[in-house]
């Protein structure tokens, strides 16, 4: 399960950081890295700061766009120091690797850090389902990437750890299909021309019925099947239209 478990570093300023992150996930069990328009990579500091986990760094996938990163997964969570008020659901950094460790039984699922200078921007907090923060001193709740990183891949460890031993005494647990994001993209671009077509919105000036649909799905986590009926509704809408 932990071979499905993706962890993925944004626009990352200094290669040393990218170096640790792999020998963080390593130590832990994971392999999968994907670097989002690192600013330099490969480069000597990252070799270095790799330490034994060469491995990983030499596997890590390098791709232009945040989007690119999570077409394929079904579960998503972003990290920030604070909430930012955006309603996205948030979670405990154990309750963060019980999630992608129970869902990566099934599908591939995420884990994404910010540039160091600045973290997630809100665009991409959107496209997550959750969102997970460390708890840390409020005076001074600052944390090296690939020390966040350590964290949350120490918590991902454990719950792999219990999940590993349920299944030893035959607890399976239970499959839950959900759609991968790419899945959900092309519902939301279907959404927003169903909307168009019917006159809810108005593409020039959309405002912000896009982004707040985007939460409430997000949230709701529609399973693949209930995806599927979803589209069925907005095609009959545009068929009875005469938009479709």
């Amino acid at each position: 399960m932990l071979d499905n478990i993706r962890v993925i570093l944004i626009n990352t300023f200094h290669p040393g950081n990218i170096g640790s992150t792999a020998r963080a996930m390593k130590t832990m069990g994971l392999s999968d890295l994907c670097l989002v328009k690192p600013q330099r990579f490969p480069a000597p500091e990252a070799e270095s700061m790799a330490a034994g986990a060469q491995d990983v760094l030499a596997g890590a996938r390098v791709v232009n766009s945040l989007d690119e990163a999570i077409a394929d997964c079904s579960l998503v969570i972003g990290t920030s120091a604070r909430s930012r008020n955006m309603s996205i659901p948030m979670l405990e950094p154990t309750g963060c690797g019980e999630k992608l460790v129970s869902e990566a039984q099934q599908s591939k699922v995420a884990l994404i850090f910010g540039q160091e200078t600045m973290g997630m921007t809100n665009e991409e907090l959107l496209k997550c389902h959750y969102h997970v923060a460390i708890p840390a001193n409020p005076e001074y709740p600052v944390l090296n990437v690939s020390a966040a990183v350590q964290i949350l891949c120490y918590e991902i460890f454990q719950a792999s750890q219990q999940v590993s031993y349920a299944m030893e005494k035959d607890q399976q647990p239970e499959e839950q299909p959900y759609p991968q994001v790419q899945q959900l993209e092309r519902f939301y671009e279907h959404l927003e021309t169903t909307l168009d077509d019917i006159g809810f919105i108005i593409r020039q000036h959309p405002g912000l019925v896009m982004p707040r649909l985007r939460r409430l799905f997000n949230r709701a986590r529609p399973e693949a099947k209930e995806l599927q009926m979803l589209r069925g509704i907005l095609s009959a809408a545009q068929k009875k239209s005469g938009t479709r």
